[in-house]
């Protein structure tokens, strides 16, 4: 089996990203390491999260190119890769969960939601879709991620304005986890789709897929023929998640600006499932729509303001 001398570092906290040595923005750069001294190949040999808005991705090889450097990957028969065994996946105590649902703290985005659609209909969401409250930043949500056997695999800790609905991303990204905020001892962290338990309900509805777990909540109100679920980020449709739709008719809604690279997902995933891709947004979007990277939900909203 041929093994990779190097490969991007495996995530493991905020300390293994770095700053981005083309966009400059910092906590989003991940470096190759050498898999075998676990030294990092180069400061500027690695790959920008920021997929989009970026796309910096500097590879061994190339820099072993530009720099004249010979570049010899292990031959195959001649090395052998050991395969660790599987780390079982964690989960988080129900009890945590529904503590974070039943606190009466601050939550803008529930207030966003509120403003939206109605009490009674915020209330429906906020219980179908395991929306708790944080206390880690004033007014932040949790988005749970329960998969479909029922078991708490993390939550995803972020913050939004209550009046429009935006993520806080200013001075910073407000993102966290569950798993870190509560400081889990030998936490093995295998997320899910967000909204999989959702599946449960019925085994003929389709699946629709967007990348935000806000764009997922809302479209559940308007277009309920689906079960609305997220991935959690540009790169975060992957086989392992994926498993679970096995035999499933699943649609892709990508934000705009992401349509190829969702498009480019889907061969590798058509055994497990039948996927389509929604052209709507890239077909009637406006110039300057595609440059904001709107997603359905920006759509949705402005198609009817307030849903009673």
């Amino acid at each position: 089996m041929q093994s990779h001398k190097y490969t991007l570092e495996p995530y493991s906290g905020m300390k293994t990203r770095y700053q981005c040595p083309s966009c400059e923005k910092k906590k989003v750069f991940t470096k190759y390491i050498d898999t075998h001294t676990k030294e990092y190949l180069n400061d500027a040999v690695g790959k920008c999260d920021r997929v989009i808005k970026c796309g910096y991705h500097y590879k061994p090889k190339q820099y072993f190119n530009n720099n004249n450097i010979p570049f010899d990957p292990p031959a195959i028969g001649k090395t052998h890769t050991i395969v660790e065994p599987k780390t079982k996946a964690s989960f988080i105590n129900i009890e945590v969960m529904n503590k974070t649902m039943a606190t009466k703290h601050p939550n803008y985005f529930i207030d966003y939601l509120t403003q939206l659609c109605g009490h009674q209909i915020t209330n429906y969401l906020a219980g179908k879709y395991n929306i708790g409250t944080s206390n880690h930043w004033n007014g932040a949500s949790i988005f749970w991620q329960m998969d479909i056997e029922g078991r708490l695999r993390t939550g995803k800790i972020m913050l939004y304005n209550p009046s429009n609905g935006k993520r806080i991303k200013e001075p910073y990204n407000h993102i966290n986890w569950m798993h870190k905020s509560l400081k889990l001892d030998n936490f093995s962290l295998e997320q899910c789709y967000f909204g999989e338990h959702l599946l449960n309900e019925d085994s003929s509805k389709p699946v629709a897929i967007v990348e935000s777990e806000k764009t997922a909540i809302i479209s559940s109100v308007y277009l309920p023929e689906f079960i609305w679920m997220a991935c959690g980020g540009i790169n975060n449709i992957n086989k392992a998640k994926t498993e679970v739709l096995k035999g499933r008719d699943v649609v892709l809604f990508p934000d705009l600006k992401c349509y190829d690279l969702w498009n480019d997902k889907i061969p590798s995933l058509t055994k497990m499932a039948t996927f389509r891709i929604s052209t709507l947004l890239r077909d009637k979007a406006t110039e300057a729509e595609k440059e904001q990277g709107l997603d359905i939900a920006d759509y949705l909203v402005r198609l009817n303001p307030k849903i009673n």
